[in-house]
């Protein structure tokens, strides 16, 4: 092997890492709204022009989510729970009375982890096992993955499609995590993308989130359907909103 061989080699070897690291982090970039709105219009749940699905993430939670519930109810709106798997198994009550009320469930993960390294093999069996936690708890097969803190891996990508679940992240959120969050910072936080054929994503748990900033969300939730309605919009499901897993969305 000549000198020049030997350095193209060594090369390529140091490259390697840095280049399997981008393949595997990069469709994270959809997080980004710049990049998400314009490119991944299917990741961002785009739908029904005079439609806007609503998304909770987090749960379940055996002290908030019911709140929501009651909330919903009260409104007439139906919505899309993203759960976690481990919460699932050890609150299947709640998990129960989220679909006996109406509401179709999405997965969020088996746990609320960031992925910053490659583990193909574990999510894909992670996300696996929350589908099987899901339809052993409700006898019904869910139909949507949204990824822990909105970040998406080549991995957990992958992960989805296997599973036959469509990646769905967001238009607009009410940034209801914070500890400074109230219901009018919700609510206008959530307005200020929000457009028919959107979707919002709150979190019904503040399990991943400052202690109690559920209460802003739930306190936003008459203000953001009133919102929705007085501009002539639908609010439900992800179910409703548009085309199912048969139309996945790729990170392209």
């Amino acid at each position: 092997m000549s000198p020049l061989s030997g350095r193209a080699w060594r090369t390529a070897a140091a490259l390697l890492p840095a280049a399997a690291a981008a393949a595997h982090i990069g469709p994270a970039a959809t997080w980004l709204p710049a990049v998400r709105l314009p490119f991944c219009p299917g990741l961002c749940g785009a739908g029904h022009a005079r439609h806007v699905a609503l998304t909770f993430d987090d749960g379940p939670d055996p002290v908030s989510t019911p709140r929501f519930l009651d909330a919903l109810d009260a409104l007439g709106v139906r919505a899309t729970f993203f759960v976690l798997g481990e919460r699932v198994v050890r609150h299947p009550e709640v998990v129960r009375e989220t679909v006996r009320r109406g509401h179709e469930l999405g997965v969020h993960g088996w746990t609320h982890d960031r992925p910053w390294l490659p583990a193909l093999t574990r999510d894909a069996a992670e996300v696996a096992r929350t589908v099987r936690a899901v339809h052993g708890v409700t006898g019904h097969r869910p139909l949507w993955y949204r990824p822990p803190y909105g970040i998406l891996t080549t991995g957990r990508w992958r992960a989805a499609r296997r599973a036959g679940l469509r990646t769905v992240l967001w238009s607009a959120w009410g940034r209801d995590w914070t500890a400074d969050a109230t219901p009018d910072s919700v609510r206008a936080r959530v307005a200020a993308d929000l457009r028919g054929g959107g979707t919002v994503l709150l979190h019904d748990s503040d399990r991943h989130a400052a202690p109690g900033c559920w209460r802003a969300a739930l306190g936003a939730l008459p203000a953001v359907v009133r919102g929705c309605r007085e501009a002539g919009l639908t609010v439900g499901p992800l179910r409703e909103h548009g085309p199912g897993p048969s139309a996945a969305a790729r990170p392209e």
